[in-house]
């Protein structure tokens, strides 16, 4: 293998854990930011009033997209396991 394709590998090696973390951050991003709105409105500033919606929010995130990134892990998996049947 040359580094051209080492670094290739490496890159799309990120660029699928970018993928595959995105959708669960996102929602743990936008919940929290809706609860921090909601704290600023109400001047309540309680610790678990942030943490508990945001962990429930990112558990159902991650249930639902489980079977999406697991399909990606896979066709990532499947990519490198050709790349090294065929010798590069």
């Amino acid at each position: 293998m040359t580094e051209g394709q080492l670094l290739d590998i490496a890159r799309q090696g990120v660029w699928t854990m970018v993928v595959i973390s995105a959708p669960v951050l996102l929602v743990g991003l936008a919940v929290g930011l809706v609860i921090s709105v909601i704290q600023a409105v109400t001047q309540l500033q309680e610790s678990t009033l942030t943490f508990v919606p945001k962990a429930l929010a990112m558990f159902i995130a991650l249930v639902i997209f489980l079977p999406f990134m697991i399909n990606t892990l896979s066709d990532y998996w499947r990519m490198l396991l050709n790349r090294m049947m065929a010798g590069g």
